[in-house]
């Protein structure tokens, strides 16, 4: 009788199907055209409800085809009120764990919270057999993002991480321009931001509790960080440029500008990492440190091992802040390099010519070859009728329907087993630039900055090997009750 009352949902009502099959009535007679049996229905649930959580959980409803039955967030008195209004029947919680104990019909979750609850939420919903979609960057750290691969793997999780510019079909072109060999012998990629544009590279505001939202519950969005008095507008956005709740620049588009070279280059770990960054003087000949944040703008240069798409070592840079690469002479001087206004974008750039490419979230993404011989060929336009974001949501919905290991999961563009080695390349930026900020104590009683060199990266066992002290922002510590 036990094993009988356990049984999940989906079995019973398969079991019952097939018991009774002769006298199933046709659904679209019972419900009309395009009605969706109850039984036909993912129950989802979002772990973080405002802002990007409202248009990840609304698209993942696929226009109510799908059932909504649980909202997460830390704080209802925000934009995640607006959801609420869009899913009225759903049930409210404060706290995932809690969600997740007790709502034993969730079978998938979306979550989208700031980054540093990424890894956490994923893994505690994971371990009890839910369906992730999880926002970018897929985790806080390198060390979560392979924990969370493996994981998927381990209890047969169908994942997506929510780079949603991965299913953008413009890739394809980039991606066909590639594979038949426009560009000759590829060795350089070149991308850059106009990110951050929220508050970075400035002292730690002061807390104040007096001006905390009486709706927001700060102990669950601190989550797995140390605790600290309520600091001031670091929710719901300010949080990006902090490490211990965001990762800046990179965290925020990283995984939409990185995702379009490492794809279509068919990339994997990086071998090694440098990095430069802004120096801000608020007083003469004694550079401001703040090493608890971001800086204002960073330079980065990574590269790869050559791949079966490549052919040759891959030198990638990366440059934030509003600062980009030179313009280069085969695209006319009056063009646009990258996005509008040239604020985005990535350059592959090979021995026969130039991609030059936007952005590829939900802007639009423009690619444009330049070829030597003075050759110039655009993308084409996207098809009017595009779904939202692409059906990115959707089709991790389709996958978590037709199960573990089906052609519609196998299809899917950023699962964990693509989207967890593209985030630890992503993060590699930020671990280059935590370690550029170390410093200590020399001989002479002066502050030193003692790593600011070229780390040498093991990616298979995820090690700084010339400098020890750099791997200890390969993970991060957890407060009791959230660890992974």
């Amino acid at each position: 009788m036990k094993k009988k009352m356990n049984e999940s949902r989906r079995d019973f009502i398969k079991k019952g199907a097939m018991a009774s099959s002769f006298f199933i009535v046709p659904r679209n007679v019972l419900g009309g055209v395009g009605f969706t049996s109850p039984s036909d229905q993912l129950n989802i649930a979002a772990i973080g409800a405002g802002g990007k959580g409202r248009s990840d959980i609304k698209n993942a409803s696929v226009n109510g085809r799908e059932r909504i039955v649980a909202l997460c967030d830390v704080d209802f008195s925000g934009s995640a009120k607006e959801t609420v209004a869009l899913f009225p029947n759903a049930k409210r919680y404060a706290d995932y764990r809690e969600m997740l104990d007790k709502e034993k019909d969730i079978d998938a979750v979306t979550i989208s919270t700031p980054d540093h609850v990424h890894g956490p939420a994923a893994a505690f919903a994971m371990e009890r057999g839910k369906h992730v979609y999880v926002q970018k960057p897929m985790t806080h750290n390198i060390r979560e993002a392979r924990l969370l691969t493996e994981m998927a793997r381990k209890y047969k999780i169908v994942s997506q991480m929510g780079n949603q510019g991965a299913s953008n079909p413009l890739l394809n072109t980039v991606k066909g321009w590639i594979d038949s060999d426009k560009l000759g012998k590829i060795s350089k990629v070149q991308i850059w931001t106009n990110r951050p544009v929220w508050p970075q590279g400035n002292p730690m505001p002061k807390p104040d509790e007096s001006l905390k939202p009486k709706d927001l519950d700060w102990n669950l969005w601190l989550g797995p960080s140390e605790y600290k008095p309520y600091i001031p507008n670091m929710h719901p956005f300010n949080w990006r440029g902090w490490w211990d709740y965001g990762t800046g620049a990179l965290g925020d588009v990283g995984c939409h500008l990185i995702d379009i070279p490492f794809r279509t280059l068919g990339l994997k770990y990086p071998t090694d990492a440098e990095c430069s960054v802004a120096s801000v003087y608020s007083k003469m000949w004694s550079p401001d440190y703040n090493p608890e944040g971001c800086p204002a703008s960073s330079f980065i240069t990574l590269h790869f091992d050559a791949t079966a798409k490549s052919k040759s070592r891959i030198e990638m840079t990366w440059s934030d802040g509003g600062i980009r690469p030179s313009h280069p002479d085969i695209i006319p001087a009056n063009e646009d390099i990258g996005g509008t206004n040239s604020s985005n974008g990535v350059l592959i750039i090979g021995e026969k010519g130039i991609i030059s490419t936007n952005i590829n979230d939900s802007s639009p993404m423009m690619p444009k070859l330049y070829l030597n011989d003075g050759t110039k060929e655009l993308g084409p336009d996207l098809p009017k009728d595009i779904e939202p974001e692409y059906g990115h949501q959707r089709r991790w919905v389709d996958a978590c329907k037709a199960g573990f290991k089906s052609k519609e999961h196998l299809g899917l563009t950023s699962s964990f087993d693509y989207a967890g080695p593209m985030t630890e390349t992503v993060l590699m930026g930020n671990l280059a630039i935590r370690s550029y900020m170390l410093r200590k104590e020399n001989s002479k009683g002066q502050m030193e900055f003692f790593a600011r060199k070229k780390l040498l990266w093991d990616g298979e066992n995820m090690r700084i090997t010339n400098l020890e002290e750099a791997n200890q922002f390969v993970g991060r510590t957890y407060r009791e009750g959230w660890k992974v």
